[in-house]
């Protein structure tokens, strides 16, 4: 399984200074991260958005050791928003953002995170839009769910990210689903141990499609994050049973893979987001992409080979 010796790696310091500086290493991260600045990633959005596709956006960085670099990010974010209202595309271009970011992990990091993050959820329903509060390891996800509880009383459009191979995830899930809430439902990109997490791919699906079908038939707004076409294929279906129309629920890709595949369901009329992250600090964002499907690793590796 290669999977948790990339996430490992994810994590070690002289990993990243050998990833940063090999030769190769910057065209293979353009596919996946398209810029590094808002300047960059501006023209990205309205490309994507003229072809019919809708966006939720990251700024990368998890590595958050002080109150000033929890305090920057949040400045990131709102400099994007600050950056979007000209462009009027309301909730076309939603924001996704990882608590960790806002200072979750320092002394106090609830109260703080959820000081951060809230200025950013209000900006953002200024110009039309939301945020979703992306989900990290098991250890965050109560306190990620109470700041997305408390939002919630004056931004009740913010959404969530729930994980399919989490034992907890169906008892989040019925949660949520009666809440009404926004909830994004994806397979699960951290190494977490046998006593929390399914560690099986075919439990994980199992698990995935239970979970979806919770919020399909709930009040919630589902989104299938996933590039599994047999899971596409099931949401669909599941959606159809439900009595839902096209705009009641939505598929999440990552931008860089399966890019096809994201025009041919907007074609179809589905709205289809595409999380696009964008920063410096794109080392841990990008590992975790290579973690999380085989072929990214072999693309990389024969890029570098190419490059190097």
């Amino acid at each position: 399984m290669l999977g948790p010796v990339i996430l490992a790696a994810s994590r070690s310091d002289r990993m990243r200074r050998l990833m940063t500086a090999a030769p190769g290493t910057k065209q293979v991260v353009d596919r996946f991260i398209p810029g590094e600045r808002v300047d960059d990633i501006v023209p990205v959005i309205e490309g994507l958005t003229g072809r019919g596709l809708e966006l939720t956006m990251d700024v990368v960085g998890e590595d958050i050791t002080t109150r000033e670099q929890a305090a920057a990010a949040r400045e990131a974010y709102l400099e994007l928003i600050d950056r979007l209202k000209p462009l009027e595309l309301g909730e076309r271009v939603e924001m996704s953002v990882k608590l960790s970011m806002f200072g979750q992990a320092l002394d106090g990091g609830h109260e703080l995170a959820l000081a951060n993050v809230r200025p950013v959820v209000e900006a953002a329903a200024g110009i039309g839009t939301t945020v979703t509060l992306d989900a990290e390891d098991h250890t965050t996800l109560d306190s990620m769910f109470a700041i997305h509880e408390e939002l919630r009383k004056d931004f009740p459009q913010t959404g969530c990210v729930i994980q399919a191979y989490l034992f907890r995830t169906e008892a989040d899930a019925r949660r949520l689903a009666a809440d009404g809430s926004r909830v994004r439902l994806v397979k699960g990109a951290y190494k977490e141990p046998a006593e929390v997490a399914y560690q099986q791919k075919h439990e994980i699906d199992k698990a995935y499609v239970r979970v979806l079908r919770t919020l399909m038939e709930g009040e919630g707004y589902p989104m299938i994050g996933s590039h599994d076409p047999r899971l596409i294929s099931i949401a669909q279906e599941l959606a159809h049973r439900a009595g839902r129309k096209l705009d009641e629920y939505e598929f999440q890709m990552l931008y860089g893979i399966r890019s096809e595949e994201h025009l041919r369901l907007a074609a179809e009329g589905h709205r289809m987001r595409v999380y696009t992250a964008y920063g410096t600090d794109w080392y841990g964002y990008f590992m975790r992409r290579l973690a999380e499907k085989p072929a990214n690793l072999r693309f990389f590796l024969r890029s570098m080979v190419t490059k190097g």
